[in-house]
């Protein structure tokens, strides 16, 4: 009989350290995610913060395209009164595509890019921007280990006992893979 409870005893053990551990991986899991998330954004924050410099920059040499700089205003403002990540990752995408529609624009006008100020804005732009994809994959590669986790057995099972669930990817907006036209 004490064999048959030691047994028992030591499954039970087992079994119990097997949901602690499964559910404290999926807790720092989850966690990673967030804190890249919080990544994304940081480097969000940084094109933002360089954004009006640019365009005050470039504003006067390019006095008729201000529908590209209202755009990007327009973006940066649905930025800071978004409340979700869906939303978040929206309005970035909306600010990529004024800054496409930007990039176009001064590579129409050779004159503007013998500027010191702009070009040294334009690399900082293309350097957040690159920073930003980087920070983007890394998000997206730790939310698909997360979610493969939570989908495939046991882990499915388990996940859901405890109230975790797949989290959704940072994807393009619809259209993002359509190059930007600049018609004059």
């Amino acid at each position: 009989m004490n064999k048959w409870l030691i047994g028992l005893l030591v499954v039970v053990l087992l079994v119990g350290g097997y949901f602690w551990s499964f559910y404290n991986g999926l807790v720092k899991q989850s966690q990673a995610i967030d804190g890249q998330w919080a990544q994304v954004e940081n480097q969000f924050q940084r094109r933002f913060d360089l954004i009006p410099s640019l365009v005050a920059s470039v504003k006067g040499a390019m006095a008729q395209e201000q529908k590209i700089f209202s755009d990007i205003t327009d973006a940066r403002t649905k930025y800071a009164g978004a409340q979700t990540v869906n939303q978040k990752a929206e309005a970035a995408s909306e600010v990529e595509s004024s800054l496409g529609r930007l990039l176009v624009v001064m590579e129409n006008y050779p004159q503007l890019k013998s500027i010191d100020t702009v070009q040294t804005f334009m690399s900082q732009i293309e350097g957040t921007e690159n920073r930003i994809a980087v920070e983007r994959g890394r998000f997206n590669e730790l939310t698909r280990d997360y979610n493969t986790r939570v989908t495939q057995l046991p882990g499915k099972f388990i996940a859901s006992m405890f109230g975790f669930s797949p989290k959704a990817y940072f994807e393009s907006a619809s259209g993002a893979a359509t190059a930007p036209q600049v018609n004059f």
